[in-house]
């Protein structure tokens, strides 16, 4: 007699981030029915529109998912792709829920989206298809500076978050606080230095947090720095790209592999990720690239050898088909949901170290925060003090020369006595907003013996958060 294990189903996208709430949730002591509460998503907005292009009307759908509005506005990207759904936009809404509470940044959680190639648009039809899309949300208060905030996600950039804040500005002509309804603007049109490297540049900065701290290093069955550290990125959009960039340039790591939509390229040596940006622009692929290997079959790379591998492209990467294969030590998810909740639990039990995504990729939501203050208070940061900086600091080396007699060599004396600008004051923010959240994080995972990964740590630090907002309101 043949007995066969039954096949295990793998859970789709929201059914993973509720199963890995819930394995949070299930270690905390809430009062009843807030638990319950807090994993559920408020509401799901679906729009049907038409527009005239081509001399037809073609129709479009789109959603807005609120998951929590135990802060108000919420914050939430818009993505435009073809497999953009109800299920999709509920799970990346309540991972920005959890993401926002985890960074402290004042916000509830919400998403968006619409089912469209953008490639198969001009720009010009892209525009109307936009606008008219901003237009059926901001009518019913979907998108506004204090109640709902949309930002940028895959398929959408600066371009698009501009004519969305403009074609609210044309509904509501006397709001002075317009520009705040959406973040990841043009910087001519009230967008923030470090906006559109916010993300990846998170990213960074989360592994320097995790490489401060020797013994989560040793976990990883890692050790010393990032120096010299072989890397395998899958996806070089926006996320992917800047995280590569900076952790080659800055940190002195080695990006040994991309894998990208028409496979991917492997150089144990290193690949210049600029040159390879410059060769996916030009021909929307890896493959030609001359400094590498290129694989067909790029998902092959996922299961390479490397000290980190970090999936910064669509949900679901890793999966029940190929967890038990993943070698890297360290993943860091720089997307949303590259994990799925059963591959979790078999990198897990190998000991993989996880540094998740509502921690890893929130960067983005970080930024747009100080976007969205420094539109709200109608000033670029440093405008008041930069000057004032840079006064101080030629003082006192003036002072410093005078009481020595020795010179200040130039190139020393020019740096230090420049005051901060936004970009710089950006990234302070985010690199302290990073720190604090790691921190937070790993108290909760080293200190409590039924916590057994970032990822839950993550999720219990986010949830009590909430409870307490939750609390503070009297529900």
């Amino acid at each position: 007699m043949n007995i066969h294990q039954p096949k295990k189903i793998e859970p789709g996208f929201r059914d993973s981030v509720d199963l890995m709430a819930k394995r949070a949730l299930d270690k905390l002591d809430l009062p009843p029915g807030v638990a319950e509460n807090i994993r559920t998503c408020n509401a799901t907005y679906t729009v049907r529109f038409g527009v005239r292009l081509r001399g037809h009307v073609h129709t479009f759908t789109g959603y807005r998912s609120v998951h929590s509005d135990h802060m108000e506005p919420v914050k939430g990207g818009i993505r435009y792709a073809m497999n953009v759904d109800q299920d999709e936009v509920e799970a990346l809404a309540a991972l920005m829920t959890y993401k926002c509470a985890l960074v402290e940044a004042p916000f509830g959680g919400a998403k968006g989206g619409l089912t469209i190639n953008p490639a198969d648009w001009n720009e010009d039809e892209l525009e109307k298809i936009t606008r008219r899309f901003a237009y059926e949300l901001a009518k019913r208060d979907l998108i506004h500076p204090s109640q709902n905030v949309p930002a940028p996600d895959m398929g959408t950039g600066e371009r698009e978050m501009a004519w969305i804040a403009d074609e609210f500005r044309r509904m509501h002509t006397t709001d002075i606080n317009s520009r705040a309804c959406v973040t990841g603007k043009p910087l001519h049109a009230g967008g923030i230095a470090g906006r559109v490297e916010a993300t990846g540049r998170g990213v960074q900065y989360a592994l320097h947090e995790f490489f401060r701290h020797s013994e989560d290093v040793k976990t990883a069955g890692l050790e010393g720095g990032l120096d010299g550290k072989r890397i395998i990125v899958q996806g070089l959009g926006n996320v992917g790209y800047h995280a590569a960039q900076f952790l080659s340039d800055e940190d002195g790591a080695l990006i040994i592999g991309v894998i990208e939509r028409d496979g991917a390229i492997f150089n144990e040596r290193g690949i210049d990720i600029q040159t390879l940006k410059q060769h996916i622009n030009e021909t929307a692929g890896v493959k030609g690239f001359a400094t590498g290997k290129y694989v067909a079959d790029g998902g092959q790379l996922l299961e390479a050898e490397c000290d980190i591998l970090i999936p910064a492209a669509m949900e679901g990467a890793i999966n029940l088909s190929n967890a038990e294969n993943i070698k890297a030590p360290l993943i860091v998810e720089a997307a949303n949901g590259p994990i799925t909740a059963g591959a979790d639990e078999i990198l897990q039990k190998r000991g993989c170290v996880v540094i998740p995504d509502l921690y890893a990729n929130a960067g983005g939501v970080t930024v747009s925060y100080f976007e969205w203050v420094k539109n709200l208070s109608h000033i670029r940061f440093g405008r008041l003090q930069r000057r004032q900086e840079e006064s101080r600091q030629t003082i006192l080396m003036d002072a410093i020369e005078s009481m020595t007699g020795d010179k200040i060599g130039s190139g020393f004396k020019n740096a230090l006595a420049n005051g901060s600008s936004e970009i710089d004051l950006v990234r302070s923010g985010l690199d302290d907003t990073m720190r604090a959240a790691y921190q937070i994080t790993r108290e909760t995972w080293r200190r409590n013996e039924f916590c057994p990964d970032l990822r839950t740590a993550a999720y219990i630090a986010a949830i009590k958060r909430i409870a307490l907002t939750y609390s503070a309101q009297n529900l």
